[in-house]
């Protein structure tokens, strides 16, 4: 699948705008997780852009988040380590926990996106163009902090050898470059 069909198909599902620049945001962070890694860029990339096909659809429902997505794009005939990262990014509804480089990657790097996003709301201009990394490494201390934001999830970035310093740098540089789409 070619990124001009995951976009009609992400606005087919998604009407959210937040969570359209959500799966916009991760789509990049996994590209430059990818390209950091070697990995194949556009396959993250499309993983990232997708992996919350079925948020609306399943009304955010914890049990079954990302089962409906792996059906609907293996029905689509995209690629089965696609499908099973997507699956694998809500581990409360595969019931499995993650194990491979691909699953890892794409759990921290959507889930960095709302710390990134939330860090960037509490500055005064609300523009990411100010954000340092090491204000998203310390707001991560904070609990209180974006507190739906699993720490867990963003800390396995260390399982596929990014320390977290380097990871917040990543992200925040990847965002970066899309600020005017996603509103920051």
């Amino acid at each position: 699948m070619n990124r001009e069909t995951a976009l009609k198909l992400l606005h087919e599902y998604i009407e959210n705008p937040r969570m359209i620049n959500h799966c916009l945001a991760s789509e990049v962070v996994l590209r430059a997780l990818a390209k950091r890694l070697g990995r194949d860029e556009d396959s993250w990339a499309l993983a990232g852009l997708l992996h919350d096909l079925d948020v609306e659809k399943v009304k955010g429902d914890s049990k079954i988040h990302g089962l409906v997505t792996a059906r609907i794009l293996t029905e689509l005939g995209v690629d089965a380590d696609i499908v099973d990262a997507i699956k694998m990014h809500n581990e409360a509804a595969s019931g499995l926990p993650r194990t491979t480089e691909f699953q890892h990657a794409l759990a921290c790097g959507e889930t960095i996106t709302g710390m990134i996003t939330a860090t960037t709301m509490v500055y005064p201009d609300q523009k990411i163009a100010g954000v340092k990394p090491k204000s998203i490494t310390k707001r991560m201390k904070q609990a209180a902090f974006a507190a739906s934001v699993s720490r867990e999830n963003i800390m396995e970035c260390e399982l596929i050898g990014i320390p977290l310093d380097e990871f917040a740098e990543l992200s925040l540089e990847a965002m970066k470059t899309i600020s005017d789409q996603i509103g920051l």
